[in-house]
């Protein structure tokens, strides 16, 4: 008799779980078919084994979810934190992910560089635990800065929800990045005052080659952006 309430039970959530499974796309899992299957499943007290991926999709926000991936470098994962971004995890901002790397300076430097449009933005890095809750907080001041409109820079944060660490693949942007790491050393050496939003907004003068058949500079590679 209890096998076969244990059955019902696993009858019911079947047809729940089928409806979430569907909703995502996710592939069908196996279920008792029988009361001997239960009662063998049921050994280890009763429960019905769920698969490993479908908790681990459950925990994580489905991928029309606002969210923005951040590749770091090496020595930028080191001090954030490790790798948290699944494989099929896409940013949903219009300026797509952004690289992430540090800069070994006194006070030590986060650069970040949009992957769409180059767009380079300098934060403090410490405390390094906390640098990418302050990442919307940056972008904002740094969209007004570059004279971005603001129903542009209010849907780009409206996006900046989940955020993701992943390892860089862009080999592209990381060349770009190296060469704002360089301009920024030489430009904050060449004058006792500087603020980073200010180097910010100078390192996107810069012409960069990836951007040469369309805009040539993160700046203007931007404004061109926004104004779609």
């Amino acid at each position: 008799m209890a096998g076969e309430d244990l059955l019902r039970t696993a009858g019911t959530v079947r047809k729940r779980l089928g409806r979430w499974l569907e909703e995502r796309g996710i592939g069908w899992l196996k279920v008792p078919k029988s009361a001997s299957d239960v009662a063998r499943l049921g050994a280890g007290g009763g429960r019905v084994p769920v698969a490993r991926a479908v908790i681990r999709s459950a925990r994580r926000p489905r991928q029309d979810d606002p969210m923005l991936v951040v590749h770091g470098t090496k020595k930028f994962l080191d001090r954030v934190g490790s790798s948290t971004s699944a494989p099929d995890d896409v940013s949903t901002t219009q300026l797509g992910s952004w690289y992430a790397t540090v800069l070994f300076w006194k006070s030590r430097v986060a650069l970040f560089v949009s992957e769409e449009t180059l767009l380079p933005m300098l934060l403090p890095l410490a405390p390094a635990a906390s640098v990418l809750d302050r990442f919307g907080g940056g972008l904002e001041t740094l969209l007004y800065a570059h004279g971005v409109a603001a129903p542009f820079i209010a849907a780009e944060l409206s996006e900046v929800g989940q955020c993701r660490l992943a390892k860089t693949n862009n080999r592209s942007v990381l060349g770009s990045m190296n060469e704002f790491a360089y301009l920024a050393d030489a430009f904050r050496q060449s004058t006792e005052a500087f603020d980073l939003l200010a180097l910010s907004l100078r390192l996107a003068e810069t012409p960069c080659s990836p951007l040469y058949k369309s805009h040539v500079t993160p700046h203007d590679e931007l404004l061109a952006r926004a104004a779609r």
